[in-house]
């Protein structure tokens, strides 16, 4: 069986120290697409950001949504007519 690839927009929330005060939280979101389970393109981000920025990180949120995916149907309670 061939499986397709599971793309998803994915958001991430991520909560880091400021540098200049390490007792501060900021925030800071970054979406992509990216590839579910395994989320390459996210742990490449945060390997990234372990490597190159200053803040350190507190805890990273994520969400992510289907790209693929049945279509959502919503029935009318009324009748439409054209002439």
């Amino acid at each position: 069986m061939v499986r397709t690839p599971d793309w998803r927009l994915m958001t991430a929330e991520i909560l880091y120290h400021m540098p200049d005060h390490p007792a501060v939280l900021q925030s800071f979101v970054w979406q992509k697409h990216d590839l579910a389970p395994e989320f390459p393109e996210l742990t490449r981000f945060l390997d990234f950001w372990r490597r190159e920025i200053d803040g350190p990180l507190h805890s990273v949120r994520v969400a992510s949504e289907a790209l693929i995916k049945p279509a959502e149907l919503r029935y009318s309670n009324g009748v439409f007519r054209l002439h």
